[in-house]
């Protein structure tokens, strides 16, 4: 199976930082299940505290899927729950940008 690594940061408001955690602590179930339906592997996401900055990782079975995920009731919720605690563009989506792979060492 060929897995696409995707790399990107977003950005949390600082004094959210404790909220932002027990969301992801308490991932709904249905969350979870969209994730994995939409071909998700080892997401990660890493909190710079002195910026806010947070760094996310995960491994993708297909991109086309991958890219229909955004289309889902479910991840339109959560962008709606999550609003409050970090920078989001007009539809709740997180302000995020994209790392380009330059390194891998398998």
């Amino acid at each position: 199976m060929s897995v696409s690594r995707i790399a990107s940061v977003m950005y949390l408001y600082k004094d959210k930082y404790e909220e932002y955690k027990r969301r992801h602590d308490e991932l709904w179930p249905e969350m979870k299940e969209a994730l994995k339906a939409h071909g998700v592997h080892n997401y990660s996401i890493f909190l710079d505290e002195a910026s806010g900055r947070l760094f996310a990782y995960l491994e993708v079975e297909n991109e086309e899927k991958w890219s229909k995920m955004s289309e889902t009731a479910i991840c339109r919720k959560w962008w709606d729950y999550m609003e409050p605690l970090m920078e989001t563009n007009p539809d709740n989506s997180p302000v995020s940008t994209e790392l380009k792979n330059v390194f891998y060492l398998a």
